[in-house]
């Protein structure tokens, strides 16, 4: 074996022994092909990981390849309700990370279904398969008494993947924000149609955090190797609903009443919105903007922040305005002073 192949030969044993995954290592991602994903598969490609993207429809994610080297980045066809698809999905594959969540059911796709039931399927065949690090992504929030159903099975779906995989790593992210999100698009949409918007929540605290910022953070629990963790990410501010409000209007440059609305009304409205393709709003969301969505004070001590991690969290004024220019009325050619 010639110096250079011997040395690298001894790297990757020092990484294995170490837990590191070592350069050229599979990752299989489950739902790599969604808001979070397609960053999460990003990260892990520029670190010299080869990405198998679990997804329904392969086809679908394609726009994942570029992202890595020819034949880097895979997309493959993995349902989570069904078992031989998720185990061909982890065949061979050093680590995995689930993201595989909803935010409102619909058919066959409830909560139960696919963030308790799913998420314990994908633990058991990584289990079978020998897979080396687990990572799931939760929800900061998830708790087994929870009001929430969605708060309850992100609870659940915790406690499966721990008992199948107790070395397992989980994430728990507040409001997830970036160019391709449900929230701060969703309300400035809003905006653009009406000159009152909903405050819901009252003094309820979301900690909003950048999905870059997300995607390196789990990039480098999985490089690191380490297990048994629960991390919570949030960004460097905390805001009620209605700050939240008022940095997605002067992002937008625009002027609009934001009005409170008591929970029993939200609900009433919730409870026929929650019938459309694709609901703004379920009664089950109106009951989870009325819980704080922070990091913990013990997580913060302990480092299991993504400022434990070494990276700093990116503030909503830094980013919004690059994404939601799009809803000022001059698009991007008005100037942020104008009247």
């Amino acid at each position: 074996m010639s110096g250079e192949g011997a040395g690298q030969h001894d790297n990757a044993d020092r990484n294995k022994a170490a837990g590191r995954l070592a350069r050229g290592s599979l990752v299989t991602v489950f739902g790599g092909s969604g808001f979070l994903g397609r960053h999460i598969v990003h990260a892990l490609a520029r670190r010299g990981y080869r990405v198998r993207v679990a997804v329904r429809r392969p086809n679908d994610a394609l726009f994942l390849r570029p992202m890595g080297v020819v034949g880097q980045v895979e997309p493959v066809q993995a349902n989570i309700r069904d078992d031989a698809s998720v185990r061909a999905a982890v065949a061979g594959a050093d680590a995995v990370v689930n993201l595989v969540g909803i935010l409102h059911e619909s058919g066959r796709q409830t909560f139960k279904a696919v963030q308790d039931e799913g998420a314990a399927r994908v633990a058991r065949a990584a289990r079978d398969a020998g897979v080396v690090s687990f990572l799931h992504v939760s929800a900061l929030g998830a708790d087994e008494n929870s009001k929430s159903a969605y708060a309850r099975s992100k609870a659940a779906g915790e406690k499966a993947v721990r008992e199948v995989l107790p070395q397992a790593n989980i994430v728990r992210p507040s409001i997830v924000f970036g160019p391709e999100d449900n929230f701060f698009n969703l309300f400035a949409a809003l905006a653009r149609l009406t000159p009152v918007l909903p405050v819901i929540g009252g003094n309820a605290l979301f900690q909003p955090v950048y999905v870059k910022d997300l995607a390196e953070g789990i990039a480098c629990i999985i490089e690191s190797g380490e297990g048994g963790k629960v991390y919570e990410f949030g960004g460097p501010e905390k805001h009620t609903f209605r700050g939240l409000m008022e940095e997605m209007l002067r992002a937008t440059l625009r002027k609009r009443t934001l009005l409170p609305v008591p929970t029993f009304l939200a609900t009433l409205v919730s409870c026929v919105t929650q019938f459309l393709p694709n609901p703004p709003l379920t009664p089950d969301q109106v009951r989870l903007l009325g819980q704080d969505n922070v990091v913990s004070e013990e997580a913060a001590a302990e480092d299991r922040t993504l400022e434990g991690l070494g990276i700093t969290p990116t503030t909503l004024a830094l980013v919004l305005p690059t994404y939601l220019y799009r809803f000022r009325k001059a698009g991007q050619f008005e100037r942020a002073n104008a009247n």
